[in-house]
């Protein structure tokens, strides 16, 4: 195969065009009409919810966003290219996180490198080791996330992680209303959006996940593309470990909380096959702001966290179907 041709099978999976003889007048199936169904009354729940429509909480969901959203959109790609996901994702932010507060006396720039060095550099290891290879990425990064908090447990002696210096609380202001982290939210959307559908490396991450073998056989360097898939991703963990510190002016062992499961749970709602192949940066932004909004409205309406986590896992579980369905019926 040459490289025009996997450039163009590259960009007809990234467009994933309807096949021929199935266009607008297919009728939409049960799964698609039962998650429309879902999400209207949904919709129905949040507008009639108690300050639900107010200026300050809807600033406060896109704050909520940006934290998960920016680690979710950096899984994008590690899920794009067959990697499944990563079970340490909760583990590495918290380890950046003290990390970037033990080295802020060396300046605010200077802090933030670190910890996107240290983010970057601790999955794209498990990046080569999953590429170069082929290592099972679930037990893989469970391996990594007992190790990784085991040395955040080391590292601070079990006791909270304080900041050497003041400069992170440049990272907790507002422009024009809203917190630094929605935008580069938006900044890291745009990059992933633009590597996955504009360079060569990311149509190679689509052809990868589509068909690793195929892709290896072809002489598309795999190990290589998964490696840049997982760095960009523990950079993007690293960013919001970055600001999960500054907001909370510390670090704990625990302070990643049920991030790893809140970011799989944003790429799988925004439609990226867990298989690999399909995706898009910008859906799964779309799935970060719907998993806050939900979260909002169960915590406005004074469900517990038990209950809340309970309904995000429901309705990942229904997406998972309904993208299944989806793709199924399409291969048909």
């Amino acid at each position: 195969m040459t490289t025009a041709d996997r450039t163009r099978d590259a960009r007809a999976t990234a467009s994933d065009p309807p096949r021929p003889g199935s266009s607008g007048r297919r009728r939409p199936g049960a799964s698609a009409v039962v998650l429309a169904v879902l999400l209207l009354l949904f919709a129905a729940l949040a507008v009639t919810t108690n300050r639900f429509l107010s200026l300050d909480n809807a600033r406060a969901i896109l704050a909520s966003a940006a934290f998960v959203g920016i680690t979710a959109v950096g899984a994008t790609l590690v899920m794009v290219s067959g990697s499944a996901v990563s079970l340490a994702t909760s583990q590495t932010a918290t380890v950046v996180a003290m990390a970037f507060l033990a080295s802020s006396r060396l300046g605010l720039a200077a802090a933030v490198l670190i910890a996107l060095a240290c983010g970057a550099a601790l999955t794209a290891m498990q990046g080569a080791i999953i590429g170069f290879w082929g290592a099972n990425p679930i037990v893989l990064t469970i391996a990594a996330g007992f190790a990784t908090g085991g040395a955040a447990t080391w590292f601070s002696g079990g006791t909270p992680v304080y900041p050497a210096a003041r400069a992170y609380e440049a990272l907790n202001a507002t422009w024009l209303g809203l917190p630094v982290a929605v935008y580069v939210l938006l900044a890291v959307t745009v990059i992933a959006q633009w590597t996955l559908r504009r360079t060569t490396a990311g149509r190679q991450m689509y052809l990868v996940g589509e068909n690793r073998a195929a892709a290896r056989a072809a002489g598309l360097p795999v190990g290589r593309v998964t490696v840049l898939a997982w760095a960009f991703f523990g950079a993007c963990t690293a960013l919001t470990g970055v600001f999960l510190a500054s907001f909370n002016t510390s670090a704990t062992v625990t302070l990643g909380g049920t991030l790893t499961l809140d970011a799989i749970a944003a790429v799988l709602v925004g439609g990226t096959a867990i298989a690999g192949g399909h995706g898009s940066a910008l859906q799964t932004l779309g799935g970060a702001v719907l998993i806050s909004v939900l979260s909002d409205v169960l915590l406005l309406r004074g469900f517990a966290t038990g209950t809340q986590i309970l309904v995000k896992g429901v309705l990942v579980l229904a997406v998972v179907i309904a993208v299944h369905l989806r793709t199924h019926r399409s291969r048909r």
